[in-house]
């Protein structure tokens, strides 16, 4: 068994040794990129397993390990990892934990020390728990971002996000049941190969592996149905993650509607947008603003392939680029609200209702201000602004039941359908006058 090693802070590292014997927990968020993103760490010779639990415990865990006055998806986080610990599936003395740590002013920081804390707590603080970030923060002698996998991991995000926009788009009306899940798995299951022989990292690539992967749910069989789309916005995990918001995208196909959920390039363009705007607005290093200025035209030139490309299949809505939502925000609120999703929440809101996507359920999760502040605080005035949207916001907390949720979501649907009825009698009458 590998040695325990600690830095001079005590903190328990993960070593290379480790790396050799050791399987590492992962959680999930998005079941696609992080699917991905674990198979790009096994190609580096790691053992990975994702986490894809959703049973009760992993609540009373986190409540347990956790003070109850952290945010949902922290609690949601922690209890999964631990409980799948205390498992017994797993050899305790022979497992790592990993999570993403980003230096920001968000729970997104703190994860790791309350991790760490909740272990000592349980007895485990033997457990190794390794920080996924580009800051530097954290370093481990057994882990370490390498050059050939950062592009792995950018991409597998990026190509994520065209599956699940054409998952999406195909699932709620497929003829043939289960179709749509097995060429999300065919795509995935490419993908990976091709970074295995070191392809799909290129500009050229990428372009090619977009039109594979719509070429392929072009193949699904679909009928012609018109059902109503309903937005998914929120803070980010409990937006993702079918743990944080109790399977919400198969609730609303089960219902009859087609989920729409914006996709994760967004965001990453506005986390390093964020560094050049604090540059422009509290002063800096130029070569700071110019980086990140650099880096932020590289994935908005991506996102513009991006579109280009699902322009070309009618069958998918191209997403607006990241520049629209700029200029959309305009008057409601300033780029320098960068706090959790910060802008970024409120102006997923109004590019959905501008292309049309007037349902949205903005996922709210306990503890956490900002969100509440871009989500919530924001809905009074989008819908004095736009009065056809149907916008609903649904709290995720410990406390809160599934039952009351879907309710609440059900009285939305029931809105969207007799706003639809609405807007028919209306053409048809016009349509009548007309003539």
């Amino acid at each position: 068994m590998a040695e325990l090693v600690y830095n001079k802070d005590g903190r328990l590292l993960f070593t290379k040794e480790m790396k050799k014997e050791y399987t590492l927990l992962m959680p999930q968020m998005l079941p696609i990129h992080f699917g991905m993103m674990k198979s790009c760490l096994e190609l580096e010779g790691f053992k990975v397993d994702m986490l894809t639990t959703e049973h009760r415990n992993i609540v009373d865990t986190g409540l347990k390990y956790v003070h109850n006055d952290t945010c949902y998806p922290a609690l949601l986080v922690i209890g999964q990892l631990i409980d799948a610990v205390q498992s017994g599936k797993y050899d305790v003395h022979k497992i790592a934990l990993l999570i993403t740590q980003t230096g920001g002013g968000c729970r997104a920081s703190n994860y790791i020390h309350l991790l760490r804390k909740a272990l000592k707590k349980a007895n485990l603080e033997f457990v190794p728990v390794i920080s996924v970030n580009l800051s530097g923060l954290e370093k481990n002698p057994g882990f370490s971002l390498s050059l050939p996998l950062i592009p792995k991991l950018a991409f597998s995000m990026l190509y994520g996000d065209a599956i699940m926009l054409a998952a999406n788009r195909c699932r709620p009306y497929e003829v043939n049941p289960g179709q749509t899940d097995a060429v999300v798995q065919q795509c995935q299951q490419k993908l990976i190969n091709d970074f295995k022989n070191g392809k799909g990292l290129s500009r050229k690539a990428y372009k090619q592996e977009l039109e594979y992967i719509l070429q392929c749910f072009d193949s699904i069989e679909i009928t012609d149905e018109q059902k109503p789309k309903v937005g998914i916005v929120g803070e980010i995990y409990v937006k993702f993650s079918s743990l944080g918001n109790n399977n919400l995208e198969k609730f609303l196909v089960a219902e009859g509607a087609e989920p729409v959920v914006p996709g994760l390039i967004d965001f990453m363009i506005f986390k390093v947008n964020n560094r050049v705007v604090d540059v422009e607005l509290y002063g800096g290093k130029a070569v700071k603003r110019i980086v990140a200025g650099a880096l932020q035209k590289f994935f908005e030139m991506l996102q513009r392939d991006y579109i280009e490309i699902v322009k070309r299949h009618p069958r998918y809505t191209a997403p607006e680029p990241f520049s629209h939502m700029q200029k959309l925000i305009k008057g409601y609120l300033g780029y320098g609200n960068k706090m959790g999703e910060g802008w970024l929440l409120t102006g997923e809101m109004l590019d959905l209702i501008h292309s049309g996507v007037n349902n949205i359920v903005c996922t709210q999760p306990f503890g956490c201000l900002p969100n509440h502040i871009v989500g919530k605080g924001m809905i009074r005035r989008l819908k004095d602004d736009y009065p056809d949207s149907n916008i609903v916001a649904i709290d995720y907390d410990p406390g809160a039941t599934k039952i009351n949720q879907e309710n609440r979501i059900k009285l939305m649907l029931a809105n969207a359908s007799r706003n639809k009825r609405k807007q028919e009698t209306e053409a048809q009458h016009e349509m009548a006058h007309v003539n």
